[in-house]
């Protein structure tokens, strides 16, 4: 801190002194997050890999103190969104459908959240179509489907509107594609065409292998099923979908 002995110089080398400081302070806020992101990232990755619920809830905490300082955080909105969806994937292998459920409101609660501070992020659109396509599949379908299959539709139009180069975007299209009931739209071509212009994007992504061989299974190819399978196990052998489909193509 500035010092000079003269009254009036004293007083503004000490305001100077402060605006240098607060300066500091904020320049140094971005290398922060910086910091705090690139330890969640991979975190969240391995969670999102073992579908752990441990983890997923000690990461929801992370994301609660942090949008509590700031709300408005809309990555960390849609950070939140995803591990209420996994921790959906992990109530749902337990056969708690109420768990399930209540999550993927809350999902879709901070999924919103986050499209309102940030209307541009293809990645939002998709997590929301898909999990739109989720309360059908957790509902009554003839209730459910009318519902929120408009809406599937929509949040994946608006996701390829602003970035059809995102393998998350093709990948929830093609979910649509295969989940819905062919008098609806649903076409199991259109959706492993989808899945397929993902991983030409991203061979890297376990989850759409998977969901690459469930549709070759709905088309009763199982050659290629099995191969899509093996792909997904060779990313991440800790994928249970990805065991379980396994098991059931051998049957």
């Amino acid at each position: 801190m500035f010092l000079v002995r003269s009254g009036g110089t004293s007083r503004w080398a000490f305001i100077l002194a402060g605006t240098l400081l607060a300066m500091n302070m904020f320049s140094s806020a971005p290398a922060v997050h910086a910091q705090a992101d690139a330890a969640f990232t991979p975190a969240l990755e391995s969670a999102r890999r073992k579908r752990d619920p441990v983890q997923l809830e000690s990461l929801k905490d992370q994301l609660a103190q942090r949008l509590s300082q700031n709300p408005n955080d809309a990555m960390s909105q849609y950070d939140l969104a995803r591990i209420e969806s996994y921790l959906a994937d992990v109530a749902e292998a337990r056969k708690d459908k109420k768990a399930a459920s209540t999550a993927i409101d809350k999902a879709i609660e901070a999924v919103q959240h986050s499209i309102q501070l940030n209307d541009k992020s293809a990645d939002a659109h998709s997590l929301l179509a898909d999990l739109y396509g989720r309360k059908i599949s957790l509902g009554v379908g003839m209730i459910a489907g009318p519902r929120f299959g408009p809406k599937v539709n929509e949040e994946n139009k608006r996701a390829v509107a602003l970035d059809d180069k995102n393998p998350r975007v093709w990948a929830s299209t093609g979910r649509q594609y295969l989940m819905t009931p062919k008098a609806f739209g649903g076409d199991i071509a259109k959706a492993i065409d989808s899945f397929k212009k993902s991983l030409a994007l991203d061979p890297n992504q376990d989850e759409t292998w998977v969901w690459l061989a469930k549709a070759y299974e709905k088309q009763s190819d199982k050659t290629n099923a099995r191969d899509a399978i093996q792909r997904a196990l060779r990313l991440n052998p800790q994928n249970t979908l990805a065991q379980e489909t396994s098991k059931s193509l051998e049957k």
